[in-house]
């Protein structure tokens, strides 16, 4: 059988296809793999120069979101909205969970796994969690320790995990390393076996309005570009193994990624390149497949998903829909609305933001607009910033390194106008019914989530 590059086969992809022709299926099985730090980057978003064939079949046989957002752009806190259906603020996890930063969700929350373990599933987690404390987030197969960027190894034990689960509806977590920055790099430097390295030319990669072109910039994205085609050889790995356990039939699939690109200006920001990523769900009880989906869907949809999925009804805290009744349309009504939620990265970076965005328009409000807009460590080191330091460029890309560094208390963009969010039209008069339509949305979404810093600036 002739084989797609990366590892998923034609079988695949028509078993997957074909699946939805079943009778409905028992136990109802969840994959979940989470991407880390990829952006907008894949075949089937239309770029045309990465290879991500795996992920643009996965594409092919199920719900693409064009309009995907995370809830934040920072990795623990996005991954807590993810299992938790709560922005950042309402879960706790307020930044990195690692090393001195030691953010945790509150010991109140419910998670996904938590709930689904009660409910008799098997939970599994490979690789990269990146999420705390262990109560709230129980695995019965804890694998973190497994290399998130050796793909092979990973699709190894999802497999194993898969077949030991046996008749027992499981939930598993997979999450892949790539194309997060490594200590040098994006670890490119490694070989894993039988991990196919593809390899890209600078000249070639396209450069987002947020970076200047410059050698540093364009070398720096074409291994980040190869970290994210490993990443898509591991995903077709994993699709594969599902395939060979004979789950396809009863699993939903879900592919997303945490943040933005690892670059500046779009990680660690509430901007549409920290938050507006892709999202793939396939279900084997689907009626339509390559379906393009226009509804404005956010991560802390994932968890009512997941527990509709599963027969599970979501606590009343989850303020997300479930997607599993959309999946089959193009253009659902009443799916025009996301939010954002930001208080620290590392624990040196704390800089509170909230966003509201409509398909016309993106309204931010920066909570401690007087301090400078914090670095992350990773993105600091990198080629691409040292570059820019190097130089003392003005500019980042197309937005000055001043209104980057330094912004207003409030931005309002017209995203028909400004897709790029370059210009802040908050203090134009013609905006004035607009800013007060988004700051009301915005207020009364921070009174239903119970936002701690709304009694703050109450008053201002």
């Amino acid at each position: 059988m002739r084989s797609l590059a990366c590892g998923v086969s034609l079988g695949v992809l028509m078993t997957w296809g074909l699946s939805s022709q079943a009778a409905e299926p028992s136990p109802r099985n969840v994959v979940l793999l989470i991407a880390d730090d990829l952006g907008l980057d894949c075949g089937c978003y239309g770029n045309r120069v990465i290879k991500t064939p795996n992920i643009d079949a996965l594409a092919k046989t199920g719900t693409r979101f064009a309009y995907g957002f995370a809830s934040v752009s920072s990795c623990s806190p996005s991954r807590a909205s993810i299992l938790t259906g709560l922005p950042t603020h309402a879960s706790g996890q307020y930044g990195l969970a690692h090393a001195d930063h030691n953010f945790y969700t509150f010991r109140n929350v419910q998670s996904v796994p938590r709930l689904l373990r009660q409910a008799g599933y098997r939970t599994g987690v490979i690789a990269k969690l990146h999420v705390q404390p262990p109560e709230i987030y129980p695995w019965d197969a804890d694998l973190t320790r497994v290399n998130g960027r050796n793909v092979a190894v990973t699709a190894e034990q999802a497999k194993k995990f898969m077949q030991e689960s046996g008749q027992r509806p499981f939930f598993l977590l997979v999450g892949f390393n790539d194309p997060h920055r490594a200590a040098k790099g994006f670890a490119n430097d490694k070989q894993f076996k039988d991990v196919p390295a593809v390899k890209y030319d600078p000249k070639d990669v396209i450069v987002p309005y947020h970076l200047p072109d410059q050698p540093e910039v364009r070398e720096d994205l074409a291994d980040y570009y190869q970290s994210a085609s490993r990443l898509d050889h591991g995903v077709g790995l994993v699709l594969k193994a599902i395939e060979e356990t004979k789950n396809a039939e009863r699993t939903l699939v879900i592919f997303l990624s945490d943040n933005g690109i690892p670059f500046p200006g779009a990680k660690t920001t509430l901007y549409d390149s920290g938050l507006h990523l892709p999202l793939v769900i396939h279900s084997p009880s689907q009626k339509q497949h390559a379906v393009v989906n226009q509804a404005m869907v956010s991560w802390t949809d994932i968890a009512p998903t997941v527990l509709e999925w599963a027969g599970i009804k979501p606590p009343k805290e989850m303020l997300g829909r479930s997607l599993l009744p959309i999946l089959d349309q193009e253009n659902p009504e009443g799916w025009d609305v996301v939010f954002g939620s930001h208080q620290c990265h590392e624990v040196t970076m704390y800089y509170p933001m909230r966003s509201v965005r409509t398909p016309a328009h993106h309204y931010l409000l920066n909570l401690a607009h007087e301090l400078p807009y914090p670095h992350a460590s990773d993105l600091w080191g990198s080629p691409t910033w040292q570059g820019v330091l190097k130089r003392n460029d003005t500019m980042l890309g197309q937005r000055s390194r001043a209104a980057f560094e330094h912004r207003p208390r409030e931005e309002l963009y017209d995203i028909g106008e400004d897709p790029n969010e370059l210009k802040n039209v908050a203090g134009d008069r013609r905006y004035a019914d607009v800013l007060e339509e988004m700051r009301a949305k915005l207020r009364k979404w921070q009174e239903a989530t119970k936002d701690p810093w709304l009694i703050k600036y109450r008053h201002e």
